[in-house]
Parts: structure tokens; C-alpha cells; sequence
């Protein structure tokens, strides 16, 4: 057959490794504690600001929502349930975006879940009715942010080892960042604006980003060769496991109360809108700043002992400082302090499951872990809107305690964990 004589067609430039510096990380056994695992830090710390920042946020939407009856035939267990799609459907589509990622690659899956991402912001501005907020705001932006964060998640604990923590915490902080900037972004443009154009920025904005972070961003996945199972069954045969996972359970009970909960609180404590839009923003601030210490503490600590201990200090906490704020300086003073530690999940699941699993089965855990937390994201903050009791000098007394309980309950899971795995050192020892 004859050759055509006709040029090869251009090709779309894409971001690669250059072959001459990087190259020589992605091709070692061993991750190389830097190198371009940095840039893969910069590339999961812009996933993370756009995606859980965006949705830490919504806590400015729920008070508008709640308070100006935008949706008169919804009631606030209808509004609640938004923000825990977000993060619970994120957690649904985990187990399949992890087996589609083994067939089709990060980056088509992540390109898929930044369209859905910003489809549902779009969307959700146009909404008249609340089943169609559900399927916007609720459904597709969680179905967008799972195909983007389960991808990444395992991405910096194969560069890292040593870092791996720290590597992990300032990734974490982008939601903080990202969440202090849409708070404060979106109730400046509500207050302009609409709400429409709050959701409509935010899912334009969010999708540029999220294409420079999915251009650099690679896995060494070629490496490594994880089995990327959907979910192994067989790790629920190990008593550390379920622990893991019994302490994930219990500490999201309280997790999502706290993160969507805070600027209706603060009104119905007496303070202004700004100042209730204030408490959002600064929770956000505290998960940026303390992140990225308590991935050191944790590098150079135990990292089972560091959850163990900042989950306990959150449910003391919320007795110590929640329960008795009244004022805007006490209830700020809680939400930084809350804002490094709330998050100690998502801050210290991917370490903590290279310590129980190990390397190669860390994603078939991380699945189990995101489908034991569903039923908790879905359900909390709708059972703290019904604990409220509207009027009273103290509405949110009972969500408080319960707030409170739940993390107590999750550090005293963590601490057996601690427990157990001494015990096999001392076994493996002697």
C-alpha cells in the first residue's frame, strides 16, 4: 500500500513529565519523597479547593435557603439533605469511579466528574423547584466531586513516604482556602446579586481550575500496581479494619453537622448576616492553617495516636466552647480551633489506611471507607435541624451534644486501633 504523502495531523499538546528531570522518580521503586510529587501536591491542593471548598460553603446557601424560604414547599430536613449529597453520593459512586479508573485512567475520570461538577452548579441556578436543587446542587455536584477526589486521594501517598502526612495536609488545606474564599465569595455575590449567579460563578471558576490541576497531575500507579477493587470483602476479616471504619462512622455524625450548621447557629444566636457569613469563612481559615501541622505532628508522631487524640479533642471541645457560645468571639475562637481539627478524616484517612492495609490495597480500603460514611454525611445535618429547637434561648443545644458524642464516641474506636496495632508490634517484636 502506497504512503500518503500528507502531513501527520498536529497533536493536542498535553502535560507530560519531562524526560530529562522527572522521569527519573516515576521509574524508582520507592517513592521519592518530592520531586514532581510536589506538583502533584499543588494539583490535589487545587482538587481539594475546588471541590470540598466549594462544598463547605454551602452552609451559606442552607442559611439563605432556610431563611428566605426560596423553595416554599421545602423544609429544612429537604435543605439538609443537599449538603449531604455532596458528599454522600461522592462516597456512592466511590467503589465504581475506583474500577473505571483502573479501565479508563485518572484523567478521563476526573474530566468526567469536573463536567458533572459544574453541570450541577449550573444547573442548580436555573432550579424552581426543590427536587430539581436535589438533582443539581445535591446529586450531580457529588457525583462530580467523587470522580474527582477518589482518583487523586491515593496520588500522594505513592510519591510520599516519610512526607507522606505533611504531603497530605497541605493538600487538605486547599478545601480551607478554597472554603474561606466561596464563603465570603458567594455571600458577596448573593448579597449583589441572586444566588443563581452565586452557583454559576462558582461552577465556571471551578471548572478551569480543576483542568490545570488534571493536566500535571500523575499516579504511579504503573509502579506500584495496585489491584484498584472496588471493594475487597476480605479486609472486613481483620479486627483493625473495622475499627477504621467504626471510627469513620461515628466521627462523620459529626463532622457534617459542624461544617454546614454554623452561619444558621450564629443567627440564631442574635448575630448579623455578615457575621454569621464570618463563622463559615473563619472555620475555613483554621482547616488551612492547621492542616498542614497536623500532617507534620503527624509525620513525626503516630499517625493512629494523632487522630486518636484531635478526634477526642473535638467532641471535648464542642462541650467546652460550643455549648456556651453566645457571643461572636467565643463562637469564632471554636470555629478556627474547629476548623483545623474537625476534618481529622479526610486529613488522616489515606496515611492511616497504608498503616492498616498497606500500599497496595490502599484504594480497595479507601472504597469501604467512603461507602461505612454515606449513611452518616446523608443523614447528620438533617437530624441536627430536627434537633433544633427554633425560639429557644438555646436552639442548638441538643445538636451540640449530640455533635459532642459523636466524636467522643469515634476517639474511643481510634484508641482501641492504637491498642491493637501495639499489640502486633510487640507480637511481631518477640
Amino acid at each position: 500500500m502506497e504512503k500518503s504523502s500528507a502531513p501527520p495531523e498536529p497533536q493536542v499538546p498535553t502535560a507530560t513529565i519531562p524526560d530529562d528531570v522527572d522521569n527519573r522518580w516515576v521509574d524508582e521503586d520507592t517513592p521519592p519523597d518530592g520531586g514532581y510529587g510536589w506538583v502533584c501536591v499543588a494539583a490535589c491542593f487545587t482538587v481539594n479547593c475546588f471541590t470540598w471548598g466549594t462544598v463547605s460553603a454551602y452552609g451559606i446557601y442552607l442559611s439563605h435557603y432556610l431563611d428566605e424560604r426560596v423553595f416554599p414547599e421545602a423544609s429544612a430536613w429537604d435543605y439538609a439533605f443537599i449538603g449531604g449529597f455532596n458528599f454522600s453520593i461522592a462516597m456512592v459512586v466511590a467503589p465504581f469511579v475506583t474500577i473505571l479508573t483502573r479501565k479508563f485512567g485518572m484523567h478521563k475520570m476526573m474530566l468526567c466528574g469536573t463536567t458533572l461538577q459544574c453541570a450541577g452548579y449550573i444547573s442548580g441556578s436555573f432550579a424552581t423547584r426543590i427536587w430539581q436543587l436535589h438533582l443539581s446542587q445535591g446529586v450531580l455536584i457529588g457525583a462530580g466531586i467523587g470522580c474527582l477526589f477518589i482518583p487523586s486521594l491515593p496520588v500522594l501517598s505513592q510519591w510520599f513516604v516519610r512526607r507522606r502526612s505533611l504531603a497530605n495536609g497541605i493538600s487538605g488545606a486547599g478545601s480551607g482556602i478554597g472554603g474561606a474564599a466561596f464563603a465570603w465569595g458567594s455571600e458577596a455575590i448573593i448579597q449583589r446579586f441572586s444566588i443563581g449567579w452565586a452557583l454559576r460563578i462558582t461552577g465556571l471558576i471551578a471548572l478551569v481550575a480543576q483542568l490545570g490541576a488534571i493536566a500535571v497531575i500523575r499516579d504511579r500507579n504503573h509502579v506500584i500496581r495496585p489491584p484498584q477493587l472496588g471493594f475487597d470483602l476480605t479486609l472486613l476479616r481483620r479486627y483493625e479494619v473495622i475499627l477504621l471504619l467504626a471510627w469513620a462512622f461515628t466521627s462523620m455524625l459529626g463532622y457534617a453537622v459542624l461544617l454546614f450548621s454554623f452561619s444558621d447557629f450564629a443567627l440564631s444566636i442574635g448575630l448579623s448576616r455578615a457575621q454569621a457569613t464570618d463563622m463559615i469563612g473563619l472555620l475555613n481559615l483554621g482547616t488551612a492553617v492547621g492542616r498542614p501541622i497536623i500532617g507534620v505532628l503527624s509525620d513525626r508522631w503516630s499517625r493512629i495516636d494523632t487522630a486518636g487524640a484531635l478526634t477526642l479533642l473535638c467532641g471535648v471541645s464542642c462541650f467546652a466552647f460550643w455549648v456556651p457560645s453566645t457571643s461572636y468571639g467565643l463562637t469564632a475562637f471554636f470555629v478556627i480551633l474547629g476548623g483545623a481539627i474537625f476534618g481529622v478524616f479526610w486529613m488522616t484517612i489515606g496515611p492511616l489506611c497504608v498503616e492498616i492495609a498497606g500500599i497496595k490495597d490502599l484504594q480497595s480500603l479507601l472504597s469501604l471507607s467512603w461507602a461505612t460514611v454515606v449513611v452518616p454525611l446523608t443523614v447528620s445535618e438533617g437530624l441536627a435541624l430536627k434537633l433544633r429547637r427554633p425560639g429557644s434561648s438555646k436552639a442548638y443545644l441538643y445538636t451540640q451534644i449530640f455533635t459532642g458524642l459523636a466524636y467522643t464516641v469515634a476517639s474511643g474506636f481510634m484508641f482501641q486501633l492504637r491498642r491493637v496495632k501495639r499489640r502486633q508490634m510487640r507480637n511481631q517484636s518477640s
